[in-house]
């Protein structure tokens, strides 16, 4: 089943308030017409009623009373649809006008005057397809000890039913004529409101890898949507900047893979060339297992790098005393300091919650790195300071790095220029780790030239946040 169009929506929800706001107006100025029609006809009848009393109230004597019909006839020529009826108190009738009731009604209807109240209340009858309001009421005549006699007016509302029921169609048609109207202008309004959505679906419609530098203008959108724009603007600046990163990824991991492939596909094909000794296979063999081993752990790097992308690691949450892992890294690395006449200085304290594992390669790597760089007869510090909230890591050695560089350290397979040569060492996995890891426990790191040293910082929370057991690759 296909759903309504957000503009049909809107439009028919236009339609519907519009219909709503005339139907209650209309309703509104029918009653008003209606009040005025019966205040007009309470005025006219009541205005008879006047005159019939005041006629029968100057008749003070036998012949007086005599020529009341023969005034009331004359006050009554022109009126037409009104009906004056005075009935005596044995209910003959005393006076009919020449439009009475009995005319009103024809000539074999029944009179109705029977069941009409003594009130001078406006009562609403029908007849015979007919619209009538009349009204009862005692009089008396001004003659003394006349009996008292009942006057029936009834006024012929027909031409005013007719009005209304006209009106009533005009207005239902006006409502209806109206209320698609509205719609059609809402229909439009939405239409050309909703332009910015639908440019939003056709650059959705047509979003490709070659076209994720595009943008939705923010400045001639409504209020209203302008948020989404933005979702979406930033959307699009994050997945080319997830796109472009993945390509240097994938250009980075061909050109380092292609090495080591290469040295082994060249090493066998020499070997294979001719027939050689146990021990230059075996030479060929230890070489050839040197390269795999390189491979492992590029690859080993590279798995860790694309599980904390897409935040598959979780770390645990242990006690871990820093100053612990810091000693026992130093000691690790004695051997390659000594051979390079590096001496490592540990100093301070710092405990956390976090994973252990994590942590200690992440300082091993950084450790490994200052070690790397460092001239011979310098020192590599490790300091250590913590606060009940924070734990900083600070990891120095002798040094500088241009200022354009300093931002790079942490990218993937940038070894800078040095390492580049022939005989370097790693392939600029070690530092991008070292930045994942921290970010995995909340933490931050920052590279800086700082009176002539090159110092790493870390700052990381005192606890883990959400810490649980989660995977891990060592």
């Amino acid at each position: 089943m296909r759903h309504m169009s957000l503009t049909a929506r809107i439009s028919a929800l236009f339609a519907f308030c519009a219909a709503l706001v005339l139907i209650a107006l209309g309703w509104s100025v029918v009653r008003s017409v209606e009040t005025h029609f019966q205040e007009m006809d309470r005025a006219e009848i009541e205005g008879k009623l006047t005159l019939v009393r005041t006629l029968l109230e100057r008749a003070r004597t036998a012949t007086e009373l005599q020529a009341v019909p023969r005034l009331l006839e004359g006050a009554l020529v022109g009126h037409h649809g009104l009906s004056v009826t005075l009935l005596a108190a044995e209910g003959s009738i005393w006076f009919s006008s020449p439009h009475g009731t009995h005319s009103l009604h024809g000539a074999h209807a029944p009179l109705p005057l029977g069941h009409l109240p003594y009130t001078e209340e406006l009562t609403l009858w029908k007849h015979g397809g007919q619209s009538y309001r009349s009204l009862s009421a005692q009089v008396h005549p001004g003659v003394p000890g006349a009996s008292a006699l009942r006057v029936v007016i009834t006024l012929d509302i027909s031409h005013h039913r007719v009005f209304m029921d006209d009106f009533l169609r005009m207005l239902l048609l006006a409502t209806a004529l109206a209320a698609l109207t509205t719609a059609a202008l809402g229909w439009l309004a939405t239409h050309m409101g909703l332009r910015p959505l639908r440019r939003i679906s056709e650059l959705v419609a047509h979003l490709s890898a070659s076209s994720l530098h595009e943008r939705l203008p923010e400045s001639s959108v409504p209020g209203e949507i302008q948020q989404l724009t933005q979702a979406f603007n930033a959307m699009l600046t994050r997945l080319e900047a997830s796109f472009r990163r993945l390509s240097e990824f994938s250009s980075d991991i061909a050109h380092e893979l292609r090495t080591p492939v290469s040295n082994l596909m060249t090493q066998t094909q020499v070997i294979l060339g001719w027939p050689r000794s146990v021990e230059e296979y075996r030479e060929s063999l230890q070489s050839a297992a040197e390269e795999y081993e390189r491979l492992g752990r590029m690859i080993g790097d590279m798995l860790f790098l694309a599980q904390a992308d897409n935040q598959l690691i979780a770390p645990r949450s242990e006690p871990v005393d820093l100053a612990d892992e810091a000693h026992a890294l130093a000691e690790f690395h004695g051997i390659v300091a000594e051979e390079k006449g590096v001496q490592i200085h540990v100093a301070g304290v710092a405990n956390l919650a976090g994973d252990r594992i994590m942590l200690r390669r992440a300082l091993s790597n950084l450790l490994s790195n200052a070690i790397r760089h460092c001239p011979s007869g310098e020192l590599v510090n490790i300091q250590l300071s913590a606060s009940p909230r924070e734990v900083t890591v600070t990891i120095d050695n002798p040094g500088e790095i241009s200022q354009e560089n300093l931002p790079r350290l942490f990218e993937r397979f940038y070894t800078g220029e040095a390492a580049r040569r022939p005989g370097g060492e790693g392939v600029g996995l070690g530092l991008a780790i070292v930045r994942s890891i921290i970010e995995i426990h909340g933490g931050t790191i920052a590279a800086a030239n700082k009176n002539g040293r090159i110092c790493f910082v870390i700052h990381l929370p005192a606890a883990v946040p959400n810490g649980t057991s989660g995977t891990q690759t060592d």
